[in-house]
């Protein structure tokens, strides 16, 4: 199975960009992408958005972004799986290049969540839900991770001041990430102090939401050893659902679909928790990163908290997360932030993140979640002399 490499990235910081529009917002991610792969060869574009036809008024983001972006003509397609869709739109691409059909694809998440303010972007957010059993009665994301949350506390006897880690390890990283929106520290005394958005869940419990732009861009990996000095591999990818509805899991504490589609990109890889690196999860509430852990295999069911009670997420801890401050600190950019996290990835691997470094990084997970957890994307990195321990499996990607 043809083998697909990371060739460029670009980003814009991540803040209420009001002043720019989507398709300006898009140019920025991808100019610096293509400068970085020093190349304009694209044969097919893929957009990762998720509300733009709600909060910007604006859908049909395939054409629009290829036709400013000097592009015109070009195959191009906006994916939407919630806030994975830029994780999503990667794995459409990795697919599209193992076709044969294309041979360099550029990926861009872009999304703009401050375009409207208070009931507009709860309503918009909402359906992400299921609308006939959640979102109908008043349920907001934020609502059901506050469900998840306080099952969490009952079942392990614990309390919110326990998760704090994980917030004030993301605002750590993101101090020194000049992308992000949040670079300050966050005093432990302030997490479980925080106001109240959905009991348990307070401010400082969940991820900002913000503008951004985030692109890659994608190609053989024999031909990106001709192409790139530093290109990064893509090991492992697999996308996988579960239901949207909350109440018709067996188990809300177990993301299945996370633990699946990570089961199979790591796998693909040829590799095992054990030899992870570092892991962008999706923390768009603390609840999801601890559940995310447990899912992915990196702690057992309720003890994925102690992870980032005992500092093992820290840049030099067992399992490295939100290196650059992930969606807690950096900025939850919608449909971009699974791109996002796949440029974070790279920066890490190619030895380029600066203070937000991981000493000795070869292997990075990244995982995106859509919604509660109804869809999850996960895409395994390496850089390209990288050999896993053990062979990967035959059924690749």
């Amino acid at each position: 199975m043809t083998n697909v490499s990371i060739i460029g990235i670009g980003q814009t910081e991540v803040r209420e960009h009001w002043d720019t529009s989507l398709r300006h917002l898009a140019w920025y991610a991808i100019e610096a992408a293509l400068d970085d792969a020093i190349t304009t060869d694209i044969d097919a574009i893929y957009v990762g958005n998720m509300l733009a036809g709600s909060l910007s008024r604006q859908d049909h983001l395939g054409a629009l972004i290829a036709d400013f972006a000097g592009m015109r003509g070009r195959e191009a397609i906006t994916v939407e799986a919630a806030d994975a869709s830029g994780a999503a739109a990667l794995r459409q691409a990795v697919l599209a290049i193992q076709s044969g059909l294309v041979q360099t694809a550029l990926v861009v998440g872009v999304e703009k969540m401050t375009d409207q303010t208070g009931s507009a972007i709860g309503h918009a957010l909402a359906t992400t839900l299921d609308q006939d059993y959640e979102a109908v009665q008043g349920a907001t994301p934020a609502a059901l991770a506050a469900l998840m949350m306080r099952r969490y506390l009952h079942t392990y006897g614990l309390q919110l001041a326990d998760f704090a880690g994980f917030s004030i390890n993301a605002h750590r990283n993101a101090a020194h990430n000049p992308y992000a929106l949040f670079r300050h520290p966050l005093p432990p005394e302030r997490f479980a102090a925080g106001t109240l958005v959905a009991a348990p869940v307070t401010l400082f419990d969940q991820a900002p939401l913000a503008d951004g732009a985030a692109a890659v861009i994608v190609t053989h990996s024999e031909r990106a050893m001709d192409m790139s000095p530093h290109p990064v591999r893509i090991a492992g990818s697999a996308l996988a659902t579960d239901t949207l509805a909350l109440h018709d899991r067996r188990d809300i504490l177990w993301l299945a679909a996370a633990a699946e589609s990570a089961q199979k990109a790591m796998r693909h890889a040829g590799i095992t928790p054990a030899g992870i690196h570092l892991f962008e999860l999706h923390d768009a509430y603390t609840i999801l990163a601890a559940l995310s852990l447990e899912a992915c295999g990196f702690a057992p069911p309720g003890q994925g908290w102690q992870l980032a009670r005992d500092g093992q997420i820290g840049l030099d801890g067992r399992i490295p997360i939100s290196t650059f401050g992930g969606l807690k600190a950096r900025g939850h950019a919608g449909g971009a932030t699974g791109v996002y996290q796949i440029v974070e990835l790279a920066r890490q691997l190619r030895g380029e993140a600066g203070e937000c470094q991981v000493p000795g990084a070869r292997v990075g997970l990244a995982q995106s979640l859509g919604g509660s957890g109804g869809t999850a994307v996960t895409h395994v990195l390496t850089i390209d002399n990288f050999q896993p321990p053990f062979s990967a499996q035959a059924d690749r990607f």
